[in-house]
């Protein structure tokens, strides 16, 4: 195998810490334009809930509240998944989106049960509900910024594989359903439908709220417990080393996981044993900026393996390690067990 010198190692290395810097600056205004567009619909809901005696409205206004502590925390998180590395935390600061989604799915559920609480009362000892009209006004005022900020929030969370902001966009999605639920109910109350209508619909946002929560603490659950990465993640990382397998022999303990943001690879990459460890260290090198240009925001570690008894599998023709040791090459060894299946016997 001659020898191989990457170039452009020092330009993609600049350029790849850019655009992390980017993806977090990206992270950071949509997390706060959360933030004001949660406390903009918890003051609104809340006034007109109160005034109105409406406890589906007032469910929306507890439903906003905790969106709104949501996007607080999810400002924290990735505020600080965006750090470096440092003595005490060695591999990064990405777990701090994981577990600002648990917290924010707990938070959640606690939304509900307090809602299913307040509807079952009011079905229990009835209540009328004033001014309809406004209801209508702020639920629709409610949907359409919702609708805006989570497509907003879910763009962004995709760009930069955003876990705390796919969480909050999941929450504000999940508002505009409920929302619309409240606001039909807000206009069939205006034109004289039952008051049981309200604390109802109360209790269906309460529904939605807890398979949201649900979800949520599923998939945050499984990069905390170290889960794979996603099967087309996956894909990415062998098509890469496919594509350079004439500079490797092989390679295995193939190994990944996500912390927040961040995709975390390691592997072994098997190499001749009479190669250089500076050549073998450098095509390492290489495979690793193209991973990482296929997976941004990807931390990998490739440990090099001498090859062992891997002539047969092995595609070169020419290898100095394997000349004179009368091993056989993947053409040699397949003719052979070819022979063999056809005289088992050896006649």
């Amino acid at each position: 195998m001659g020898t191989y010198m990457p170039t452009g190692m020092a330009s993609k290395h600049t350029t790849q810490t850019s655009t992390f810097e980017e993806m977090g600056r990206k992270r950071r205004v949509a997390a706060r334009a959360s933030v004001v567009s949660n406390t903009s619909l918890v003051v609104g809901k809340l006034i007109v809930g109160i005034m109105m005696s409406s406890v589906a409205v007032i469910s929306e206004a507890i439903h906003s509240g905790i969106d709104l502590v949501a996007a607080v925390i999810a400002v924290y998180a990735v505020s600080q998944s965006a750090k470096p590395p440092d003595e005490d935390h060695l591999y990064g600061h990405g777990k701090f989106e994981d577990v600002s989604g648990t917290v924010e799915a707990a938070l959640i559920l606690v939304a509900a049960i307090v809602i299913v609480w307040e509807a079952a009362k009011r079905l229990m000892h009835g209540g009328e509900v004033a001014m309809p009209l406004a209801g209508v006004a702020i639920m629709a005022l409610s949907v359409g910024l919702n609708i805006a900020v989570s497509r907003y929030l879910f763009k962004v969370a995709r760009e930069t594989a955003s876990v705390a902001l796919e969480a909050d966009a999941l929450h504000l999605s999940t508002d505009v359903w409920t929302s619309l639920g409240v606001l039909g109910a807000m206009i069939l109350l205006a034109f004289k439908g039952p008051w049981w209508i309200d604390p109802a619909v109360a209790i269906g946002v309460a529904v939605l709220i807890m398979y949201a929560a649900y979800e949520l603490t599923r998939r945050t659950l499984k990069d905390l417990v170290d889960a794979p990465l996603p099967e087309e993640d996956l894909r990415a990382i062998r098509d890469v080393l496919d594509e350079h397998k004439e500079m490797h022999i092989g390679f295995d303990a193939l190994r990944t996981r996500r912390a927040g943001p961040e995709r975390h690879i390691d592997m072994h990459l098997h190499f001749p044993p009479s190669m250089p460890v500076a050549e073998a260290h450098d095509i390492a090198h290489h495979v690793q900026l193209e991973i990482e240009t296929s997976l941004p925001r990807s931390v990998i570690l490739i440990h090099l393996e001498p090859c062992d008894e891997e002539c047969h599998a092995c595609d070169k023709e020419v290898c100095t390690d394997r000349d004179g040791t009368g091993a056989m090459t993947k053409a040699e060894a397949e003719a052979e067990l070819a022979k063999e299946s056809l005289d088992p016997g050896g006649h």
